[in-house]
């Protein structure tokens, strides 16, 4: 009985996390993620150009406004990625945290390089950066997100499905 009750605790945690964190619009990814997308981006373009940051807006060559709004943070994208690793059981609390680290670090990269060839897409011409801007974030972040994940069930050996098998937990508890 022991061990039931450790296994429905870790579930009811881990999904009482996963409802505390959006309830404030996910400021916390916003909080942190905000500075480690734009700063490296202003350190890289500044070693190329003039570049100036006020706040969330960078500007390129005293000429080329760019406004970092939410959407290109990808707050929601982090919260993804943490929904899919507390959504899946049966992994310890150590190698669950290094999951999310790494899964973080991981998209933050993505998502650098997806800004820097947003901006090379500036430098080509406006006419292609809409297009580009579009699917950038509509599929290549998506699958960003799930390539990430799908790479991290492999390394992890991951044998459980995130939500499945917890309904299945709960479900073989109610049939017995």
């Amino acid at each position: 009985m022991k061990k039931n009750s450790r296994e429905i605790i870790d579930v009811l945690v881990r999904y009482f996390i996963l409802l505390i964190v959006p309830l404030n619009g996910l400021w916390i990814f916003y909080f942190v993620f905000t500075p480690l997308t734009i700063y490296p981006v202003y350190f890289i373009l500044s070693l190329f150009s003039d570049v100036s940051i006020f706040g969330n807006l960078m500007v390129i060559n005293r000429q080329l406004p760019i406004e970092f709004i939410n959407a290109c943070i990808a707050g929601a994208a982090y919260y993804f990625l943490l929904i899919l690793n507390l959504a899946t059981p049966k992994i310890n609390l150590r190698k669950r945290i290094i999951m999310v680290v790494l899964s973080f670090i991981a998209f933050l990269f993505f998502n650098l390089l997806r800004i820097f060839l947003l901006i090379g897409v500036i430098y080509w011409g406006y006419l292609f950066f809409d297009i580009a801007h579009i699917v950038f974030w509509y599929s290549i972040s998506t699958i960003f997100v799930v390539a990430i994940w799908f790479v991290q069930v492999k390394i992890f050996r991951i044998k459980e499905f995130p939500f499945y098998s917890d309904l299945k937990y709960f479900y073989s508890k109610i049939i017995r």
